[in-house]
């Protein structure tokens, strides 16, 4: 299985969809489905009934995954949406944005 080049923690910018261009922080990532969830994008609702454990009910929002295709990486530098290669450093395997060259925390 090839490394995952988008990780918990990272900024991310959202490619397409309804909210595209949006920037948010991968809370969750799903490197077996190809999926991550950001915060604050893809919110869907889910209308629940009363029950005894919430006994209001009503509407709860939550985040959906989104495949990994449709992120991609905020640049250190600049800011945009940039791939992401690997690089030899000191002889650690190391995550380096395309457009700057800037080594990617993490």
């Amino acid at each position: 299985m090839a490394a995952a080049k988008i990780k918990k923690g990272d900024q991310v910018v959202i490619l397409s969809g309804k909210d595209k261009g949006k920037t948010g922080e991968v809370t969750k990532s799903m490197p077996k489905d190809g999926k991550v969830v950001v915060s604050g994008v893809n919110i869907i609702t889910r209308h629940r009934k009363a029950t005894q454990a919430n006994p209001q009910g009503g509407l709860e929002r939550a985040e959906a995954p989104l495949h990994v295709s449709k992120v991609a990486l905020k640049d250190p530098k600049t800011g945009k949406p940039t791939r992401v290669r690997f690089e030899t450093k000191d002889g650690k395997k190391v995550r380096v944005a395309v457009k700057s060259g800037e080594t990617i925390n993490g």
